[in-house]
């Protein structure tokens, strides 16, 4: 009969091992240029959370909404755990989540610059920075990923 300290010094089973592999974080892809541009967005947008909160609190929503998009974009990336949903096009997915982002921050930055609040100001700003960084991560994934695809269909 085993006793408890017996089952914790044995290495775990396949399928338990296997099941926590699932959710392990790749170190390699979160120093890759796409897990750097995630981590920008991420950092930008809780920032621009912050300066939404302290001046004008009825933009804060769309700052946080896209902060955890972003978020959930870059624990699926991190952790390869979309690689379990294939039916998705995670590309596509990927490229829309950076257009309405940038849409939603070009309007609230716009205008919360008319309030004429510091930190309004700030979140102008620090917008101004995170659409450029959103406009880049797009034509990085159409580039990459759905430009390829298009030249491949009209050589067919």
């Amino acid at each position: 009969m085993l006793s408890a300290l017996d089952r914790r010094d044995r290495p775990p089973e396949e399928g338990a091992a296997a099941g926590l592999q699932g959710f392990a974080v790749d170190k390699t892809f979160l120093s890759s240029l796409k897990g750097i541009l995630l981590e920008t967005e991420l950092a930008l947008t809780f920032i621009i959370f912050i300066c939404f909160t302290a001046s004008i609190s009825a933009y804060m929503a769309a700052a946080l909404l896209e902060f955890f998009i972003t978020l959930a974009f870059l624990f699926l990336y991190a952790t390869q755990y979309y690689q379990r949903f294939d039916r998705l096009n995670w590309p596509c997915l990927d490229f829309l989540r950076c257009v309405s982002a940038i849409i939603i921050f070009l309007v609230v930055s716009i205008a919360a610059v008319t309030s004429r609040d510091g930190a309004a100001i700030a979140a102008f700003v620090f917008g101004i920075i995170l659409v450029s960084v959103f406009v880049y991560d797009a034509f990085k994934i159409y580039r990459t990923e759905m430009a390829p695809r298009a030249t491949e269909g009209d050589q067919q």
